[in-house]
């Protein structure tokens, strides 16, 4: 059974930086789509960022020239690199996986951007 686990959230001040890190277990990685989710209080979940193995990434507006979607096959891992933090950004994040139509969620990671 596939199980992915986010790590690196937490509270930042404005203008800061995190970086979330996501482990997928499980075999078929590297054809995996890989993305990151969030969802903040009284909002529905929305899609922040998409990489795949070889086209290129993509970005929700509100995080383009800010946030990074990176993965690493040889360590089943996927990775967002979030810069120039703002308030609007806290929120729940979410790694998820789409395999052959299979979709499989982590549990997600808390950030809160705060002064």
């Amino acid at each position: 059974q596939v199980q992915l686990m986010e790590s690196g959230g937490g509270l930042v001040q404005p203008g800061g930086s995190l970086r979330l890190s996501c482990e997928v277990s499980g075999s078929l990685f590297s054809l995996s789509v890989m993305s990151w989710y969030r969802q903040a209080p009284g909002k529905e979940r929305e899609l922040v960022a998409s990489i795949t193995g070889s086209d290129p990434s993509t970005y929700a507006e509100p995080v383009k020239g800010r946030f990074t979607i990176s993965r690493d096959n040889a360590k089943n891992a996927v990775y967002l690199q979030m810069n120039s933090l703002k308030p609007e950004d806290t929120a729940v994040y979410y790694c998820h996986r789409a395999l052959w139509g299979v979709s499989t969620w982590g549990q997600g990671t808390q950030v809160t951007v705060s002064s």
